[in-house]
């Protein structure tokens, strides 16, 4: 399993690598998120082991958060060949979406909801967002492939 700041970095240069773009912080925490969920889709497993947390604009781990600059957040970008993989496919589902969009599309998740119960809409909250909930999140997507454009389980060998 991968560190979310090294997880983040490899996002954050593979992002610019891809668009020629500097990613956003906001852009980058829902990246994350959804990184995590489709990790857990595919792996059953999360890509990273830190924490994120149900903010009032929707999910943020909080290491990578604080350590964000325009030139990237610290890491390293040598993570495993899954995890990139897992990354790719990510930045082609979602990283042509503005910050906004995705940020809409994480208050839809049953997990940032349910660490928010009780708070105010304009409460930032810093509760966890637990990992069984994001797993049942993933429960409900479909992970696609962008190099093969094919979902998983069209694959021959998936099962």
């Amino acid at each position: 399993m991968e560190k979310a700041i090294n997880v983040a970095q490899y996002l954050f240069e593979r992002y610019k690598e891809i668009t020629r773009e500097t990613i956003d912080n906001m852009k980058l925490q829902k990246l994350l998120y959804f990184a995590q969920r489709e990790s857990l889709a595919l792996t059953n497993r999360p890509i990273f082991s830190d924490n994120i947390e149900g903010w009032r604009y929707g999910p943020v781990c909080r290491p990578v958060w604080n350590a964000y600059t325009p030139d990237g957040v610290g890491g390293i970008s040598d993570i495993s060949d899954s995890a990139k993989e897992i990354l790719d496919n990510v930045i082609h589902g979602y990283g042509s979406l503005a910050s906004w969009k995705l940020g809409e599309m994480s208050h839809n998740e049953a997990s940032w909801q349910n660490a928010r119960k009780g708070l105010g809409a304009e409460a930032n909250g810093r509760r966890v967002i637990a990992l069984a909930d994001i797993r049942s999140d993933a429960q409900k997507v479909r992970p696609y492939d962008y190099v093969w454009d094919m979902y998983y389980d069209e694959f021959e060998d998936a099962g």
